[in-house]
């Protein structure tokens, strides 16, 4: 404090809630017996607890038991087992710019530290300081290449009158891209909308780029959450790998694997020549060491121990199928149950949309009722998390969405 008492922040000013968080804090102090959370991208069990994968705890207890495990730090990249398997693991065992070294991998804070350090490592060495993203785009994707001095502009990705992809507007927006520019691309399983493009359309979406010289960065935090199978989610990024060309990949295990509080994720860079990933991967040395010098070990571990070992990942591929197809069942039971309330409007978007999350069609106004008069809390754009929802609770939700889009008929 200064001599007259007053504090030296004192003219720090209150920043405005992050509204997922302060969706959540919301359900917290909701008493009511009947709330629902759909709000926060995690998933849940029938019950509505949150799950612990069994094959987590058995790669948990068997780190307990090895007697040759330390805490001592890690490499600034992390560990190396652990990147040369996520490596593996996005781009495929048979990746050609993995057999000639052409890829780095640097162990990062899951997804979201994945893409700071990637829009950091572009800021300082690549020529180009604009990246667009879909609109709409997961919440805090500008924050990590606006703290970096990126500037973010948008493409077109939602049809909202059809709740679907709005592919044409998307190739004319990438067409109209400044030459070189960034693209954050979502692999599969697109936050907020559920609305991927299909192969066929990725392959236009690639050969654009590609005449265009814009540089893909993929943001991976569903492989495997959309159609079960690992590789056919990952075919987007493969697509791109194969034809010889760059790009970087941010994947997490915080929902593949359950480990949302591990931070667990890998960035890797797809360069043109083994030199040059050598060179970039020193540099990313020199982003990581200011900012946390290196990583956590423990959820690194688990999801190592996991894909290294044959029998453990068969079990983490049946945990994961099963995942997927719980959030596949929800979105059938829900679109019938809407559709049985004879609820105005077309509602067959839920079924065609994929992954964790469906983009309703609710407005802000719907979705305050819902939230005001059914304890049902979502983002106020209407993006629901399906795994959220149970058997038991999807007749609770239709009945509220008949009452919240009736009222306004």
């Amino acid at each position: 404090m200064d001599s007259d008492g007053d504090s030296v922040f004192e003219y720090v000013t209150r920043a405005p809630d992050i509204p997922v968080y302060a969706v959540m804090v919301a359900y917290k102090e909701d008493p009511s017996p009947f709330k629902l959370n759909l709000g926060i991208g995690v998933y849940r069990t029938e019950e509505g607890k949150p799950l612990l994968l069994n094959v987590v705890r058995k790669a948990e207890k068997l780190l307990v038991n090895e007697l040759s495990a330390n805490k001592e730090y890690l490499p600034i990249t992390g560990l190396a087992e652990f990147n040369k398997l996520s490596a593996k693991l996005i781009f495929g065992a048979d990746s050609s710019a993995i057999k000639e070294n052409r890829v780095t991998t640097v162990h990062c804070l899951s997804g979201s530290g994945s893409l700071r350090i990637g829009a950091e490592f572009l800021a300082k060495h690549y020529h180009q300081r604009t990246v667009y993203m879909s609109q709409p785009t997961y919440a805090n994707h500008p924050n990590f290449f606006v703290a970096a001095g990126i500037t973010v502009k948008t493409y077109r990705y939602y049809d909202p009158t059809t709740c679907g992809l709005d592919f044409q507007g998307m190739l004319e927006d990438l067409g109209a891209a400044s030459s070189g520019a960034i693209v954050l691309l979502q692999t599969c399983g697109h936050n907020p909308t559920g609305v991927d493009p299909n192969l066929e359309q990725w392959e236009q979406i690639r050969k654009l780029m590609r005449l265009k010289g814009l540089l893909p960065f993929f943001d991976c935090a569903y492989q495997g959450f959309v159609s079960a199978s690992l590789d056919a989610d990952a075919q987007p990024v493969r697509m791109f790998v194969a034809d010889g060309g760059e790009c970087l990949t941010a994947l997490s295990y915080s929902k593949i694997m359950g480990l949302y509080a591990e931070r667990v994720g890998a960035l890797s860079i797809v360069c043109k020549t083994a030199d040059v990933a050598s060179r970039v991967e020193s540099q990313l040395k020199l982003i990581i060491r200011p900012m946390y010098s290196n990583p956590p070990i423990h959820g690194a571990s688990i999801v190592t121990a996991i894909l290294k070992d044959s029998e453990m990942y068969g079990e983490w591929i049946t945990e994961l199928k099963a995942m997927t197809d719980r959030i596949t069942s929800m979105r059938q039971q829900l679109y019938n149950a809407l559709h049985d309330r004879a609820i105005p409007g077309d509602w067959s978007h839920i079924t065609k949309q994929v992954g964790m999350f469906s983009l309703t069609g609710l407005n802000a106004e719907q979705v305050a009722f819902l939230t005001k008069e059914y304890h049902i809390y979502m983002s106020s754009d209407g993006r629901i998390n399906l795994a959220g929802l149970s058997t038991k609770t999807i007749p609770y939700l239709a009945d509220a969405i008949h009452a919240a889009v009736n009222r306004n008929v």
